[in-house]
């Protein structure tokens, strides 16, 4: 006689066997301080999550290229206090009136600039907004429970909110600017940012990680970021989104980005990675109505023994979605690059029109790059297409360049830079462009 079994049951039994010890302290290293209503509520469900979940290994296929290990050989402590910080000219961004400023997750009122707003937009944390409006989203999009999300809420103490109320349009890009201050101890912050565009609203934001080293130590030590950001993008409203990740040598970087797209809006990101030890980026986009539009551009430049890992789902679940997506990797000396781009496109979504490129410059013989685009097609009336390329700098384009009466260094800069231009472009401010230029020279040139 055979016995039913019960999946549910035995899958539970499995995570409690195996849970994570590492995890489990990271844990109780990240824990708020106990406080009540809804918030405490949401914080001990992730807890009770994560204390049942494990920290992926390469045995699982979304990490099969990404190894953790050397995460877990560090023990981080959550430091909330800093000592006075300054805000350098060059984390300023001219022409952008509106700053939020975090500090290892923590808001920074006396760095950021909140003054003159516009009628209908709102900026600031959690003390912006009653708590009732901001648990509506909070926590709530696709994907809440993989196992860094959840970590991520289980130490939910300051959240970064933008926003925009129905017909507003925001004339001017919103400057989110997250620093982590290292020292001789390894640190780890979780900053939260969440973004609500109601309907028929526009914006622009600008999400920025970087470091800075704490002035009482002899130089920036290791540290780790676990970011989420929700982007609620409603019914026929706009949201241009640029992320941008400048960690320092020794950074571990994971960041979430979940976006939910109502019926006729519209999303594009423009996500440039140009630093950090490993660094991985999810993002996450889910189509809730027909007729959406979605531009995805990355790039990503590495070198050294640097690792960066760029993970998509786009998930067109309704008719006549347009989405088209590029993502470049400039890939040096022994550094690896990993592209895993995925889109979901169900029967009913018919008419769907979507495209998928991952294109990898190699600059040695012993940089790596491990590239899938996926499409998974049920629908049968779409336009679908994607693929990947890998290449090194062609010896015929620098000769030609020579030719001109350019030295060889110069010409392999050109030629990078051309490459990457391509992305840095679609980015809204000016000299944001030319500071991440000049990154992506001073990494390509070591």
């Amino acid at each position: 006689m055979s016995i039913p079994i019960n999946v549910e049951v035995l899958n539970e039994a499995a995570l409690l066997l195996d849970r994570d010890s590492y995890l489990t302290d990271l844990l109780s290293r990240v824990t708020t301080k106990k406080s009540d209503g809804w918030l405490q509520d949401l914080r001990d469900g992730a807890a009770n999550w994560v204390r049942h979940s494990v920290i992926p290994n390469t045995r699982e296929e979304e990490w099969r290229f990404t190894d953790l290990s050397p995460l877990k050989q560090v023990t981080f402590n959550n430091v909330e206090t800093f000592h006075e910080l300054f805000l350098q000219d060059d984390l300023v961004l001219p022409k952008v009136p509106h700053r939020l400023v975090f500090v290892n997750g923590v808001y920074a009122p006396n760095l950021s600039n909140t003054e003159n707003l516009p009628t209908g937009l709102i900026i600031g944390n959690l003390d912006v907004l009653p708590g009732e409006v901001v648990q509506e989203y909070l926590a709530q999009a696709e994907g809440a429970k993989e196992v860094f999300t959840a970590l991520n809420t289980a130490g939910l103490n300051d959240v970064a909110v933008v926003w925009v109320r129905k017909n507003v349009v925001v004339e001017s890009p919103i400057h989110l600017l997250f620093i982590s201050v290292s020292g001789d101890i390894a640190t780890i912050s979780q900053p939260r940012f969440l973004v609500v565009a109601e309907s028929n609203s526009q914006v622009s934001l600008i999400e920025e990680y970087t470091n800075r080293r704490d002035a009482e130590s002899a130089e920036g030590g290791v540290y780790f970021t676990n970011s989420v950001t929700e982007i609620w993008v409603n019914e026929n409203a706009q949201v241009s989104h640029t992320k941008v990740v400048r960690e320092g040598e020794a950074a571990f970087h994971i960041g979430k980005t979940a976006v939910t797209q109502a019926r006729y809006s519209r999303y594009t990101c423009n996500a440039v990675t140009v630093g950090g030890n490993l660094s991985r980026h999810n993002l996450e986009i889910l189509q809730t109505g027909e007729q959406t539009e979605t531009t995805l551009n990355g790039l990503t430049v590495i070198a050294d023994k640097q690792l960066a890992d760029t993970h998509s789902a786009l998930s067109l679940n309704h008719p006549h979605g347009v989405s088209k997506q590029l993502h470049k990797c400039i890939i040096g000396d022994r550094a690896h690059g990993v592209f895993n781009g995925k889109i979901f496109v169900p029967k009913p979504a018919q008419l769907t029109d979507a495209s998928q490129l991952n294109r990898n410059l190699l600059l040695s013989s012993k940089s790596r790059i491990d590239t899938k685009p996926q499409l998974e097609i049920t629908a049968d009336n779409v336009k679908c297409a994607h693929g990947a390329t890998v290449s090194q700098l062609e010896d015929d384009e620098i000769f030609y360049l020579q030719s001109r009466g350019i030295d060889e260094n110069n010409a392999r800069k050109l030629l990078v830079n051309a490459f990457a231009t391509e992305i840095i472009n679609f980015i809204p401010v000016p000299s944001l462009r030319e500071s991440l230029l000049r990154t992506v020279t001073s990494l390509t040139n070591k």
